[in-house]
């Protein structure tokens, strides 16, 4: 039961960040085999660094279902294209579920491995993020992790509040994951919808020309 439910989390990703990069691509008018390349590096993105870092077999490599779920993903993105209008709204609740199923595979991923549930956080927000910031720099975009907006800040919250629940509290395995994902997403919309802002920092030359 929690091997196919963590599949299930793993599809889910995928498709969700594949309909996010389809989406992107399209706001920028690739073409087809564009929209493609841009939905596939945000699907795999972040799993191949992650994967990098820990030195195991990238996950993509050994499994043909992520190409047959990106690829088919992509197709109907397409073709939704034709009814779909608002690209900004859908773009944005794809990317936020695709933030936290990925940052629950890459904290699973490291956990498995025996790695300290810092480093596991680390591994999650990694998972989370790169594939969008790859996709935001092929995009020609300041990629949101660097903006105010909250990104990578409701992965690290949603992450530490899985590594606890999964370890103090006695709510079942699944449920504590499905929690975590909904936080995640949740942080995310409240974020855009209420306008909380990371404090940015103001450039020294700016400052200069005052």
């Amino acid at each position: 039961m929690h091997e196919q439910f963590n599949l299930i989390i793993e599809i889910l990703g995928t498709i969700s960040f594949s309909m996010s990069g389809s989406f992107a691509a399209m706001q920028k008018r690739l073409d087809p085999f564009g929209v493609l390349i841009i939905a596939f590096v945000t699907s795999v993105g972040g799993g191949t660094v992650r994967d990098l870092l820990l030195d195991v077999p990238v996950f993509w490599m050994t499994d043909l279902l992520t190409f047959v779920l990106i690829l088919t993903t992509c197709v109907f993105t397409m073709i939704f294209k034709s009814i779909e209008k608002n690209f900004k709204v859908t773009l944005f609740i794809f990317d936020s579920f695709g933030l936290g199923l990925f940052t629950i595979i890459g904290i699973q991923k490291g956990l498995s491995l025996g790695f300290h549930p810092l480093i596991c956080l680390t591994l999650g927000t990694i998972t989370g993020c790169f594939g969008g910031i790859i996709r935001d720099i092929l995009l020609n975009r300041i990629p949101l992790i660097f903006r105010k907006e909250i990104y990578a800040t409701a992965c690290i919250v949603g992450g530490g509040t899985f590594l606890l629940l999964s370890k103090y509290s006695i709510l079942s395995y699944t449920l504590v994951q499905i929690f975590t994902i909904l936080l995640i997403v949740s942080i995310r919309t409240l974020a855009v919808k209420y306008h909380w802002r990371i404090p940015k920092f103001y450039g020294y030359e700016s400052n200069q020309e005052m």
